[in-house]
């Protein structure tokens, strides 16, 4: 295994803020910064041996995806990355469901394997496991989950003779409902018990941001001793300070743009590209917000109205509360993702500090 020491070099001061830049064309420009904490505990959880399996998870756009991508660019050269991404996928049945998870290569089994054991002078990182064209035919024929499930076991076992195997799925509830021989959700989740705990073959992280699967999870006597759950936040305001600071803002810019955003990374990006505009920037995405999620209480009945309405009652005066009980209500504003569902904590609060004032605008009415 991986010396922890070298593997994390040599260790930077707590309140560093690191800042990457990517230049993207149709995107402008992203920002990836001050994670360290978080890039230091999966690089120990891959440099011990394959024990559990590790759920991400956290508020909509915390910038889970971006640790993980990051994560896969930053492993050493004897570890290979597969990184499958369900986001956006229309996932019908057991096709689609291969489709996203293989990348089918022209090129055989033997081949596939003996480049990725060969090629150790480079990362590797795969948007899918590559397998060849012609294992597509197979599987889709037999139209069942254990022969993909046997062929990836056989598969990865051969990789790890050679590299370190890491599963990343990203947004894995997309597939809750999909069945295959059952509920495909609880198949996949035994295979990856016994990739990680029975065999130790590879490491599997699973990240996504619906707070009430991951619930479901949490409290799930199968996973019970099987799984770790590591929550991807949003910044702290002392580090969405910092950051907005590296990034040219002024204290009054800066102080506007956490009253509104808080430490939501996707918002404090889009307040940067505002800059010149920012208060009606800001003033813009409050009046959006809000009238989102009242057009959608204002779709329920008039009844669920009034319980949604009382429950976001709660946030008049607090910023997170505990639960007892996830009530019919509760469920319904985690759905539309207008509340976060924290299981280890027992808490929620609202996704954002728009949220939260958007919620607090709606009761006065």
């Amino acid at each position: 295994m991986l010396d922890y020491n070298r593997f994390l070099g040599k260790k930077r001061k707590l309140d560093e803020v690191k800042v990457m830049t990517k230049r993207r064309a149709s995107r402008g420009v992203m920002m990836f910064f001050n994670r360290e904490k978080e890039i230091e505990e999966i690089k120990r959880i891959v440099s011990t041996e394959p024990n559990l399996i590790t759920f991400v998870y956290g508020p909509i756009n915390s910038g889970k995806t971006e640790l993980m991508q990051r994560i896969a660019n930053e492993l050493p050269r004897n570890y290979v990355t597969f990184y499958i991404n369900f986001r956006g996928k229309f996932i019908r049945d057991y096709n689609d469901f291969i489709r996203v998870l293989f990348k089918f290569e022209k090129n055989g089994k033997k081949k596939i394997l003996g480049e990725i054991a060969k090629e150790s002078a480079r990362i590797l990182r795969y948007k899918g496991i590559p397998v060849p064209m012609s294992i597509l035919d197979l599987i889709s024929e037999r139209k069942t989950g254990e022969d993909v499930f046997e062929f990836l076991e056989g598969y990865l076992e051969e990789i790890s003779k050679r590299r370190t195997p890491v599963i990343i799925v990203d947004e894995l509830q997309v597939i809750k409902e999909l069945k295959i021989d059952g509920l495909l959700i609880y198949r996949l989740f035994n295979f990856f018990v016994r990739l990680t705990k029975e065999l130790h073959l590879a490491h599997v992280f699973a990240v996504t941001s619906d707070s009430l699967f991951i619930e479901k999870i949490y409290s799930s006597a199968m996973l019970h001793g099987r799984a770790r759950y590591m929550l991807v936040d949003d910044f702290s305001l002392e580090t969405a300070e910092a950051f907005l600071r590296k990034n040219g803002f002024k204290s009054e810019e800066i102080k506007l743009t956490l009253d509104f955003f808080g430490g939501k990374p996707v918002y404090l990006v889009e307040a940067i590209k505002n800059k010149h505009r920012l208060r009606e920037f800001c003033e813009e995405m409050l009046v959006l917000r809000r009238r989102q999620i009242k057009d959608m209480i204002y779709e329920e009945c008039e009844e669920m109205q009034r319980k949604i309405k009382n429950f976001l009652e709660v946030f008049k005066e607090k910023d997170e509360i505990k639960y007892e009980k996830l009530t019919k209500e509760i469920k319904w504003c985690i759905e539309k993702n207008i509340i976060f569902l924290n299981p280890a904590k027992e808490s929620i609060k609202p996704q954002s500090k728009l949220d939260l004032i958007a919620i607090k605008e709606i009761i006065r009415g």
